[in-house]
């Protein structure tokens, strides 16, 4: 898919992901839920790995398969050796005598976010959502259109899949841009929970969210709309 097919797919995607709530459920419920497929990655999937959460119980847990990659991407994999539900709503992925390696919940549906102390945040997601938002990412690679709401150009731009830092890929923007967008100097781009986030060298961040007519507004929204519209 490309131009505004591609879009219209991300959009569709961040729908998805950003528009269902967690659900309330029991123990026995979410324990259901949980077998199956999972991507377990570093918040924008720069390093991830691949867990089969299974029914079957063994003398540590619940039973899980991680893939021969998982203790190279993310070493504190290697501790792992079981799964099971915590209270109402702790997905927790432990070690062999029952402790937690990283206790999970549910932020948004079939989403769920864990915190290892020093490490920072990790994402648990169904393995085929996760694989479609890489393909969105794909798809945001090219050329861009700045433009406002009356549709009036001030800048293009170039979205790359050059990493520059973990996570974060390169912008370039192109000659005769807008003052304002000069002025901003985006040099990094990423997807983060169905945003497109644009980074200055100096720490600022424009954040893009899709809309209902395939394009990216900027948010929070304004009189006078920043748009980013597909080349």
């Amino acid at each position: 898919m490309t131009g505004r097919l591609g879009i219209a797919f991300a959009a569709l995607l961040a729908a998805m992901i950003c528009g269902s709530p967690a659900r309330p459920q029991d123990a026995s419920t979410l324990k259901k839920d949980m077998v199956g497929q999972w991507e377990l990655s570093t918040t924008e999937r720069s390093k991830t790995c691949v867990v089969t959460l299974r029914g079957d119980s063994t003398a540590q847990g619940m039973r899980l398969e991680l893939e021969p990659g998982c203790a190279a991407a993310l070493p504190f994999t290697r501790d792992i050796a079981a799964w099971s539900v915590k209270g109402l709503d702790i997905v927790r992925l432990q070690d062999a005598a029952g402790q937690p390696v990283i206790d999970f919940t549910e932020v948004e549906s079939g989403i769920f976010e864990g915190l290892r102390t020093g490490e920072g945040i990790y994402i648990l997601q169904n393995l085929a959502a996760a694989r479609s938002l890489a393909k969105s990412m794909d798809q945001m690679i090219g050329d861009w259109s700045m433009v406002r709401g009356n549709g009036r150009p001030i800048c293009g731009l170039t979205l790359t899949n050059t990493e520059t830092t973990p996570d974060n890929f390169a912008v370039f923007l192109k000659p005769r841009c807008d003052p304002a967008v000069t002025a901003f100097a985006p040099t990094a781009w990423r997807l983060e929970r169905g945003e497109l986030l644009l980074m200055s060298a100096s720490g600022e961040v424009w954040r893009f969210e899709a809309d209902d007519n395939a394009q990216w507004r900027r948010v929070p929204d304004s009189a006078d709309p920043l748009i980013m519209l597909r080349q």
